[in-house]
């Protein structure tokens, strides 16, 4: 079985760079979207299930997985910028950036559960994908598609109990 990232040399110049870049873009978007979404009076006042995790634990959590994530989406950039690999990590990292707008922002549940849902089937599908391909990059989304599963049944807890 073959890693086509690991026949890229990853610590040429070029390759340093888009991983800076990729870091930066991904946790830089992440952070401004978080503190310009975050968790108010809206929030505070929703009914919660028991399974609730207190909200300082939001952002190290995030954080981790935003590195993660960034450094599997160079991998892939590295391995094959213009495969569905590559497709599903700009598509789950677009409705990542979207998800939190909608349920903060706009204080939507149903909206932002329409956009989680895709959101972890892309994520899959990504580890799907890239498991032959590049098994680090598929390893480094597993956290992220748990995290991500258990935001679902947050989201949807939240709906069953606030509706």
């Amino acid at each position: 079985m073959t890693h086509a990232a690991t026949s890229i040399d990853v610590k040429k110049p070029r390759a340093l760079i888009a991983l800076a870049a990729f870091l930066v873009v991904v946790i830089g978007v992440g952070a401004l979207i978080g503190t310009q979404t975050a968790p108010g009076a809206w929030y505070a006042g929703l009914e919660k299930p028991v399974f609730n995790p207190p909200n300082w634990v939001f952002g190290p959590v995030w954080f981790a997985l935003y590195v993660m994530i960034a450094i599997a989406g160079w991998r892939t950039f590295l391995a094959a910028p213009l495969s569905v690999g590559m497709g599903l990590w700009v598509g789950q990292m677009l409705l990542n950036w979207v998800w939190s707008p909608a349920f903060f922002a706009a204080e939507n549940l149903w909206l932002a559960m329409a956009i989680i849902i895709p959101m972890l089937a892309a994520i899959i599908a990504f580890i799907v994908n890239r498991w032959t391909r590049d098994r680090a990059s598929a390893l480094l989304f597993v956290p992220y598609a748990a995290w991500v599963g258990f935001a679902t049944l947050l989201n949807a807890s939240l709906i069953v109990l606030n509706t």
